[in-house]
């Protein structure tokens, strides 16, 4: 289906692709997400990185042939702004000796205005319509749209707006489909023919996809200018011609009046897998029928536009660009392998756009980017918007990749390559063995494979959502771009030691020949569905929190005392990473409220219990400090243990013989010579009542004294 697709002599990157768009509405977390997954060959290599700003930018096409003059040439006079970039390597197209052609095919990115890219979307004009209008050859297409879009662009309509002006002047040498998107509005912005276009701003209560069906339909008012913007002649020209296609309602069929009648099998059976993963299943029969090999031969009405009926939330919105018919009874391609997918063999990136609405640009959308086939992939964020760098040793620039690892041949899923060790680093090359070795084993490791790395995939999502909130919380401009640089370059080589290790897991499997059980990662627990060992991510900026401080205490010296205890948690979106986490008490050296360098560790004291000795006498300050698996502390509040001197007991007193201190002592009766306590306070005070009473003729008073 791909060789028939070939009709130019340089690579044609995007001839069966799948376009997605989930509206806000429908989501989760409220953000809306878009993206695209590109078909070309199994071990294509695409390069991630940052187009620096480059004044007054040129653009150049070697899209029809490899001479200068022959495609498209454009130069901006003004700022080219910095952005991200999913790029081809120039020597595909022949490029690698030009200087402005060699920026080939940026694919899908972000700028620092906050503007989101993704393109391409390959589509087919009909034959009534190429007749008047036919393609460019000098005009513009997907070698050079994203580079200039995104390099000129400060605001979605305004990257609409300055392409359509670059199509009416320049022309279009394809037919595509692009996206183009900030945190308040998504277009999809159509290339129909030769110089006629047409962008439709996207609504927030629907989900589309497509998969380069020319004839997909939806309604478009052109005279709504806030939601449509369209080149002067997209009626009149096919209307001149007598080949304009209405809607009972008089209004243009965009699908009809430029699109291609038949797709072909291929597009149309991953429509129908794409509007069955959504939850809105097509019936057989009634919109769409199949050929007897089981492959679709049409679709009644495919529409651009549909509601789901399913929950969308992030990691469903990731996995959409890998479905492959599982929620289809008839169109199952991991049951039938004579059957096409969305998520096949001859993917080579995937990327989708999460745009979060009212925030700053530089941080409302989330670039997620498997660069390789979304089957068994993961897809890693970033704040594209502030990145200025990434790491090259797992990135290499597009420019400099080496191409050895993949084979000599990228339309050959080459097994045999995939099973060498590969220790290049490269990051492309972890995911191109994994999908390698278990498409071309699916029986056996295909499940397994799958399990671990959604185990991965929804971990990273987890810990996105915590690592959001510090970014959020960090003042724009220089610390952010900070932020955004090192958060990238974390959960690259977090994710890459993991993927690496399981290609390495899988390749020993393979080898060793036995396949009688089933692969299974030794990181993953099929008990809870997850990793046995975290991957690393927010935990290098999430420091634990403490959630139980040791408590102050007095006791005697020498007495028996309650140990102190800590209680820490790590609150990085991860299950079990508390686990990981290591204690270590210390003794203060002086009364601070601080942690200070002459503080004494206590050697061996590294639980979260500490015993408390009450041998000396004095104040003891002691605190315990929590450490996570990647090295951040926190410090728990100091409890004071104070160890004092045993109070001394008053002897037991005796009692004085009558008469010996030079007074007569009264001695009640029945108590036999012995007096009161001290404690028999209330008694003495009845006995001095009594005798107060008693008339003294003569005779001595008696005494009554109180011992105190």
């Amino acid at each position: 289906m791909l060789a028939a697709s070939l009709i130019m002599a340089a690579p044609i990157n995007a001839l069966a692709c799948t376009q997605v768009y989930m509206g806000s509405d429908l989501t989760t977390n409220g953000s809306t997400f878009v993206g695209r997954a590109e078909d070309w060959n199994p071990r294509y290599l695409k390069a991630f990185g940052v187009q620096e700003r480059v004044e007054n930018p040129q653009f150049r096409s070697f899209e029809n042939d490899s001479v200068i003059g022959s495609g498209f040439e454009y130069t901006y006079s003004g700022p080219g702004y910095r952005y991200t970039y999913v790029r081809d390597q120039p020597e595909e197209w022949g490029a690698e000796n030009d200087p402005v052609a060699k920026r080939v095919y940026s694919e899908a990115g972000i700028n620092e205005h906050g503007v989101a890219v993704s393109a391409t979307l390959s589509m087919y004009m009909n034959d009534a319509i190429k007749a008047v209008d036919p393609l460019v050859p000098t005009g513009i297409g997907e070698y050079n749209l994203t580079d200039v879009v995104l390099s000129i662009s400060d605001s979605a309509r305004d990257g609409v707006e300055k392409l359509g002006k670059i199509v009416d002047e320049h022309g279009s040498c394809e037919a595509n489909q692009i996206i183009i998107a900030d945190s308040k509005e998504t277009w999809i912005f159509s290339q129909l023919s030769g110089h006629q276009w047409v962008a439709i701003k996207m609504s927030s209560d629907v989900v589309s996809a497509n998969p380069n069906i020319g004839r997909i339909e939806y309604k478009v008012d052109l005279d709504d200018a806030s939601n449509v913007v369209h080149s002067e002649g997209v009626v009149s020209v096919p209307e001149g011609a007598s080949i304009l296609k209405t809607d009972e309602d008089g209004t243009i069929n965009i699908g009809q009046t430029y699109g291609r009648e038949n797709a072909g099998s291929g597009q149309y059976i991953r429509y129908v897998q794409a509007r069955a993963y959504f939850g809105a299943p097509l019936t057989e029969g009634v919109d769409y029928t199949l050929k007897a090999d089981g492959n679709v031969e049409t679709v009644v009405s495919p529409q651009l536009m549909f509601k789901p009926g399913r929950e969308i939330d992030t990691f469903t919105a990731l996995r959409s660009i890998a479905a492959r018919g599982e929620q289809t009874s008839n169109l199952n391609a991991n049951l039938n392998s004579g059957l096409y997918s969305v998520g096949n063999k001859n993917t080579v990136e995937g990327h989708i756009f999460e745009i979060r609405h009212n925030q700053s640009p530089d941080t409302a959308i989330i670039q997620w980017t498997s660069l390789s086939r979304t089957e068994f992939s993961v897809a890693l964020p970033s704040y594209s918007a502030l990145l200025t760098e990434v790491p090259e040793d797992l990135y290499p620039k597009w420019d400099s990749l080496d191409a050895s690892h993949r084979g000599a041949d990228i339309e050959d899923d080459n097994l045999d390559k995939a099973l060498e060790d590969d220790e290049s680093g490269i990051l492309n090359y972890a995911l191109m063995d994994i999908n390698t070795i278990a498409y071309n084993n699916r029986s056996s490791m295909a499940e397994g494979t799958r399990a671990y790395l959604d185990a991965m995939q929804r971990s990273v999502i987890a810990q996105q959502e915590i690592v959001d909130k510090i970014m959020q919380n960090t003042p724009a401009g220089e610390e952010r771009t900070a932020l955004a640089n090192d958060l990238f370059a974390r959960v690259s080589r977090s994710a890459y030691e993991k993927l690496h290790a399981l290609a390495d897991e899988m390749r020993a499997y393979v080898k060793a020949g036995d396949f009688s059980a089933p692969f299974v990662p030794s990181d993953y627990d099929p008990a809870t569905q997850g990793l046995k060992t975290p991957i690393s991510y927010a935990g290098y900026f999430v420091a634990p929190t403490i959630t139980a401080h040791p408590v102050s205490a007095a006791y005697e010296k020498g007495a028996a005392a309650t140990p102190l205890t800590v209680a820490a948690t790590v609150e990085d979106g991860v299950q079990g990473s508390d686990a990981g986490l290591t204690f270590q008490w210390y003794r203060r050296a002086a009364a601070s409220t601080e942690r200070a360098a002459g503080d004494e560790e206590l050697t061996g004291y590294t639980s979260s219990t500490l015993p408390v000795d009450t041998s000396q006498v004095g104040e003891f300050q002691y605190y315990a400090v929590a450490t996570n698996a990647q090295g951040l502390s926190t410090t728990s509040d100091a409890a004071t243990i104070t160890v004092t001197e045993p109070k001394v007991k008053d002897p037991e007193p005796k009692t004085p013989e009558p008469g010996t201190d030079g007074t007569t002592t009264q001695v009640k009766k029945g108590v036999k010579g012995k007096l009161p306590k001290t404690g028999d306070v209330a008694l003495l005070q009845m006995s001095a009542i009594a005798l107060a009473g008693v008339a003294a003729t003569g005779a001595g008073v008696v005494a009554i004294r109180r011992r105190r």
